[in-house]
């Protein structure tokens, strides 16, 4: 079974920008921007009577971190849409390039991570909502998740230059 990895809020904030449309991701960083400007130059009211001092602390400090955050959060939204883009046009290529070649020659030289985008690129094709959850290595346990309708199905990869898959690794599936 694969291990969940610890991350932070800013490597999660930008998977989960590169694993929607490109262009969404470009919307949030555009509305993450604005939303975070308009608190950034908000004036905080610096003379208040002693029983509201702890209001302007709190104002003072949401003002500052949305000044960096208005600048901190489009660039992580819009890195994870120029890595969406490009995982796109990835995925894009390996299945212009793996129909073109008659021989079977360029899946046969895949490795294992872009066969998994392979696939997965080919099940999106047919009308199923993917979810790559590759475990990190060749065999973390369950690698895509598929959905179309009300359906759900989990797919293992397996790249194996033999013919035959044995019954013993449908098991383990």
């Amino acid at each position: 079974m694969a291990r969940r990895r610890n991350s932070s809020a800013f490597e999660d904030i930008f998977g989960i920008a590169a694993m929607l449309p490109w262009w969404v991701g470009s919307i949030l960083a555009l509305l993450a921007y604005v939303i975070l400007h308009r608190y950034a130059s908000a004036d905080v009211p610096t003379n208040v009577p002693p029983g509201q001092i702890g209001e302007m602390v709190v104002g003072q400090m949401t003002k500052t971190l949305a000044f960096y955050g208005q600048f901190i959060f489009p660039l992580l939204l819009l890195a994870g849409a120029v890595a969406s883009f490009l995982g796109r046009r990835k995925r894009e290529g390996l299945v212009r390039d793996v129909a073109g070649d008659k021989s079977g020659e360029n899946l046969r030289a895949l490795n294992w991570s872009d066969f998994e985008l392979l696939v997965g690129e080919a099940f999106r094709m047919r009308g199923f909502s993917v979810t790559e959850a590759g475990g990190g290595g060749p065999d973390g346990g369950i690698d895509l998740e598929l959905r179309k309708g009300s359906e759900v199905f989990l797919v293992q990869c397996k790249q194996w230059r033999a013919y035959k898959v044995s019954v013993s690794v449908v098991r383990e599936l």
